[in-house]
């Protein structure tokens, strides 16, 4: 039995997820908000829709076993066509590779759903913060959801307080958690391949707990159930195991609400006898009688009672009709045809005292019969052939009558109860549909779909390539075969690649078919910033196989100092430019080194640096030319003065 309790689903608990995770390039995770026997819910974003989300993962040790897998999408299944403003709706679904350590990565599938700000009814029935009016308001809101899924054929088989949500803002209650919903036309609706009943031990209805088929009227008891917690804060029966519980299902009458609760009306105490009764003949038909009893009762109407005449209240407890009396008859095999002249009957066991022959009156009073002449036989003896013959016309008249009855009686049978024919239904077209379209189309027509995977060239992933038999009409319930594309064998690997974070690069090759490397490759680039692909190996737009695992080169945001000692001045400069790093030219006079090349750089050669990192380099530059010595003036000769 689903005894374990789940954690509401749509609570905010603030659990940080360190590592952001995109689920099929569009679903955000963020915090853990619940916890439940076989999924995590996490808070997540739309980020093409841009609103808030959440999401649901099958938990990753679980994720390998076909039997969960298969619950989980049954869920999704479920609850996709279903709309209304009292149940959870579904947005999305799809898988997500989670590594396990192991060879192969471990295909975990998640359910996208509405987010809904809230409590469950089990934390508000535990703060004992529910009043009677607030529920009967509350199953209320439970009785139309559960009529609008009885209506499109879903049962939810595990109605209970921890699966039922009240919005403050909207003052509503939303239904959730069809893990375990059926379709009604499912004839092992209650029962898994282990043979092992499901649902929760305090709502489990006596068919349930006794492992027969379920229907609609089953979640009305869980519902009932439910509105009874709600009005004492307590289930209708408490034990020790849930086997008990199960017991005390399907033999015992739980006492009455008032009981428990005195504030609890009359009224309320029928509608529950009535929804709580054992055989599901006896309780309310649909959802909408439920409702309008509930509806009755808050006004103090109470519900008529279940005749006695009625089938016993355990299906298990038959009382045989009482035979009906017989009349005794003469043991001399006297019959009512003996129409006798002497009009003298038998006497019947009604006198046991009397012995079973009686003397006709006034026999030994008789005188002998008078001779006859010869060949006549006496009155007497001519009286009884007389009889005899007679009664065995009517003898052989009784007989062939009967057997005229009975042959007209088994023709009459045989018409009355002969099966009608079997009306076929045509299989619907499904190919180019989603594989979720595709399972609900088959399901819409009573042919059960099992689900075949194959590659394909033309058919993207996911989406249905047809069915087996193709067309024509097939009885109610016969097995459909449904192909489900698996992408093509050979898959171009995206050229959109480079530019992209490794989380989003990672997850368009899961989205092509692609796997990528465990470890992740970094090298050195002047542009790309760090974190963000460069380039895979083998390189973007090549076609590969499918399953192919593709390495990623992301960038480390670093560049490597090239040598740039005795280089020219512009040579050393395009080179650090060209790198994206900024030059920085120190000259200093250096007689020894010919002027315009570079003597020394600020970081070693091959250092990585940071890109757009100012880097320092010494340019030698000539020294200014030595001083000339000083010129000796010489002497003029003065002119001589002649005379």
């Amino acid at each position: 039995m689903n005894e374990s309790p789940r954690t509401p689903m749509h609570r905010e608990d603030s659990l940080p997820v360190d590592n952001q995770r995109v689920l099929n390039g569009r679903y955000e995770l963020g915090g853990l908000i619940g916890r439940g026997g076989m999924a995590d819910v996490y808070r997540g974003t739309d980020t093409r829709l841009g609103r808030t989300v959440a999401i649901k993962l099958l938990r990753p040790d679980l994720a390998r076993d076909p039997q969960f897998q298969a619950r989980f999408r049954r869920e999704a299944q479920a609850v996709a066509a279903l709309n209304h403003s009292s149940i959870v709706a579904i947005y999305d679904t799809g898988e997500h590779t989670v590594p396990d350590g192991s060879a192969e990565s471990v295909r975990v599938p998640y359910i996208v759903m509405e987010f809904v700000e809230g409590k469950t009814i089990r934390e508000l029935i535990r703060a004992n913060s529910v009043t009677i009016a607030q529920a009967i308001d509350y199953c209320l809101g439970v009785l139309a959801a559960l009529e609008y899924s009885h209506k499109a054929g879903i049962v939810h088989r595990d109605i209970k307080p921890a699966n039922v949500m009240y919005c403050e803002g909207s003052d509503s209650v939303k239904v959730m958690d069809f893990g375990i919903a059926r379709a009604m036309a499912d004839s092992s609706a209650t029962m898994t391949q282990t043979q092992a009943v499901v649902g929760t031990a305090q709502y489990l209805s006596p068919e349930q707990a006794r492992g027969e088929t379920v229907d609609a009227r089953s979640d009305l008891y869980s519902a009932a159930c439910l509105l009874y917690e709600m009005l004492t804060s307590r289930p209708p029966f408490i034990g020790d195991s849930p086997v008990s519980v199960a017991y005390q299902h399907v033999r015992e009458i739980p006492e009455p609400a008032s009981s428990v609760n005195p504030d609890v009306s009359p009224a309320l105490d029928s509608v529950l006898a009535k929804a709580l009764q054992k055989n599901r003949e006896d309780r309310f038909q649909d959802a909408a009688a439920f409702r309008r009893a509930l509806r009755a009762a808050r006004s103090g109407i109470p519900v008529m009672a279940v005749p006695a005449s009625e089938a016993p209240t355990d299906p298990n407890d038959y009382v045989p009709a009482a035979a009906p009396a017989t009349q005794a008859f003469a043991a001399t095999g006297a019959s009512f045809l003996d129409d006798a002249p002497t009009g003298r009957l038998a006497a019947t066991s009604a006198y046991p005292d009397r012995g079973t022959a009686a003397v006709p009156a006034a026999e030994e009073e008789d005188p002998a019969p008078a001779p006859l002449p010869l060949g006549f036989a006496p009155e007497s003896e001519r009286s009884t052939r007389q009889t005899s013959r007679r009664r065995a016309w009517i003898a052989t008249l009784v007989v062939v009558t009967l057997l005229v009855l009975a042959g007209g009686g088994l023709w009459l049978y045989n018409t009355v109860n002969r099966p009608a024919p079997i009306v076929q239904v045509q299989i619907p077209a499904v190919a180019g549909m989603t594989e979720s379209a595709a399972l609900q189309e088959l399901y819409k027509a009573d042919l059960p779909p099992r689900i075949v995977r194959m590659q394909h060239d033309t058919v993207a992933k996911g989406t249905a390539i047809g069915t087996e038999p193709a067309s024509g009409a097939l009885n109610p319930g016969t097995e459909v075969v449904l192909n489900i594309s698996e992408g093509p064998s050979a898959v171009k690997i995206p050229e959109s690649l480079p530019g992209k974070t490794e989380a989003a690069a990672r997850d368009m090759l899961r989205q092509s078919g692609l796997v990528g490397a465990p470890s992740t490759t970094t090298a050195n680039s002047a542009t790309v910033p760090a974190g963000i692909v460069i380039t895979t190996s083998p390189a973007p737009g090549q076609m590969v196989g499918v399953g192919t695992t593709v390495e990623l080169v992301v960038s480390t945001g670093k560049v490597a100092v090239p040598e740039l000692r005795g280089r020219t001045r512009e040579e050393a400069e395009a080179a650090l430019k060209e790198l994206g790093l900024v030059p920085n030219v120190i000259e200093v006079e250096n007689g020894q080194v010919e002027a315009g090349r570079v003597t020394d750089q600020s970081d070693a050669v091959n250092a990585a640096v940071e890109q757009g990192k100012t880097v320092s380099i010494v340019v030698a530059k000539a020294p200014p030319p030595p001083p000339s010595p000083t010129a000796t003036p010489t002497p003029t000769a003065s002119p001589t003065k002649r005379g």
